[in-house]
């Protein structure tokens, strides 16, 4: 038993059932014959190497937090053109909670660093949707959109009217991905959930840490991360269906199965042999000696492994232990698990006199997989970032110039450009509401006056909005 795909496209499902291939058993000239698309690689002239290969795409984009901005994020970075709805009553969480009078008039919700890193090359307005001006305009967007992207609970869209099965009578071309945390036909629907929640739901705290110790959360809520990803994935996929038949559909995306992953080796294991997980630590269940080392100086370390015999011996001979590199009851994994903890000091003895950059390259120039724990704060100055230009400088209303962190993936010698920096609040109001629906200046102002769009978050003297978070 093991884990199944996460990604719940109601138009294009994945493959279910399929057996476990053997060695080889799909590189026979009767597969490519059966399968021709696998030969087929398209043409270059498909693709257009000077444009971002999602320019022309549109999105509208429902989402808050980390999770679902990191999707439209992503697809931004792409080139799509996102455009974020928020609300004075409820803007994105991640401007902050805070509604106190002080925090909202000093506009702190503009100084986010989180907010303005997952809300790049975007543009920004806002739009009460609980009024029928603001749901109108909203329908309006979605009508001329490609995808929309929410991560509310299931029902918050449904019950302000923008359902899909609304949506899609106004645009039977539209991909919509809702990302909540349990997805919608789940007995947990109605459950809120965040990145470290999704962490426990998915088992991974009873299988890391110490042997003896408690459940271990990391308290990163890589959850997040992880479902924006996956989301950014099935709406691609789902994009190339529309572009082929016209057609749109609807995503379920479940944020809690995209862990899963990486809990299913332990599903398997369990399942099959009924004993409990084992758990290691910062050690492994194949590699000996694997861990985490302290190097001179404070808060300074290296992480190494021996994944073979010969990385083993050549290590054994580097760290001043000729003996063990010779010793045949130690060839093998499971022979230096029995001495692992003396293995560990000596190899903790010969890190200790020497700073963890100084350890890390004697230990890979002697050919054994070696790296520096690093810090965050050295990431703004590590050699391979910066040979990479990951990291670029941005300069944004309220925050000043502060560095973004650019996609890993490229098409060409460089990254994708950071095109513009994050919205502040409803910054493009005019600029949408006249371009793309052709509204007059009056009819914006009147929306103004009238509430439902807005450049200010609301304190807590407005009131509270009804529209909740996954």
């Amino acid at each position: 038993m093991t884990v199944g795909s996460m990604q719940r496209l109601t138009s294009t499902p994945p493959r279910r059932g399929g057996k476990v291939p053997a060695l080889g058993e799909q590189q026979s000239v009767a597969d490519i014959r059966k399968h021709p698309s696998l030969a087929a690689v398209r043409p270059s002239t498909c693709i257009d190497a000077g444009r971002p290969p999602l320019r022309g795409i549109r999105i509208i984009d429902f989402t808050m937090g980390w999770a679902g901005p990191l999707c439209t994020r992503t697809l931004a970075d792409l080139g799509a053109e996102v455009i974020k709805i928020e609300s004075t009553k409820y803007p994105d969480w991640w401007r902050g909670v805070d509604r106190r009078s002080a925090y909202v008039d000093a506009q702190m919700y503009e100084k986010s660093q989180a907010f303005c890193v997952m809300n790049r090359n975007k543009r920004g307005i806002t739009l009460d949707l609980t009024q029928p001006q603001g749901l109108v305009l909203a329908k309006r967007l979605v009508a001329e959109a490609d995808v929309v992207v929410d991560n509310y609970s299931v029902d918050v869209l449904p019950k302000l009217g923008l359902g899909y099965d609304v949506l899609r009578t106004l645009n039977p071309r539209l991909v919509m991905l809702s990302m909540s945390a349990f997805g919608a036909n789940s007995l947990y629907r109605d459950c809120r959930a965040y990145g470290s929640t999704l962490e426990q739901g998915a088992g991974l705290p009873i299988v890391v840490g110490n042997p003896d110790g408690p459940p271990v959360m990391s308290h990163v809520a890589f959850g997040d991360a992880v479902g924006g990803l996956n989301g950014c994935a099935a709406v691609l996929v789902a994009l190339i269906n529309a572009r082929n038949t016209g057609l749109g559909q609807f995503i379920d995306l479940a944020q809690i199965e995209c862990m899963m992953p990486f809990a299913a080796p332990w599903i398997t294991v369990q399942s099959i042999g009924g004993m409990p997980p084992p758990k290691y630590g910062n050690r492994h269940p194949q590699f000996v000696p694997h861990g985490c080392f302290r190097c001179s100086g404070e808060d300074s370390w290296v992480m190494l492994a021996a994944t073979d015999e010969k990385m083993w011996q050549r290590l054994a001979i580097l760290i001043g232990r000729p003996d063990w590199a010779i010793d045949a009851s130690l060839q093998c994994a499971e022979g230096r698990r029995c001495i692992e903890d003396e293995i560990e000091r000596a190899i903790e003895a010969w890190t200790l006199t020497r700073d963890a950059d100084q350890a890390m390259s004697k230990l890979q120039a002697g050919r054994v997989a070696a790296g520096v724990a690093r810090q965050p704060t050295d990431l703004l100055r590590d050699p391979h970032l910066g040979s990479r230009g990951f990291l670029h400088e941005v300069e944004r209303a309220f925050v000043g110039l502060h560095p973004q962190p650019s996609m890993p993936i490229r098409d060409g010698s460089g990254p994708f450009a950071v095109r513009t920096a994050a919205p502040t609040l409803g910054e493009h109001n005019s600029e949408i509401l006249s371009g793309l629906l052709g509204l007059s200046e009056t009819e914006i102002a009147q929306l103004a006056s009238a509430g439902i769009i807005g450049s200010s978050m609301a304190s807590e003297r407005a009131g509270k909005s009804n529209v909740s978070r996954a």
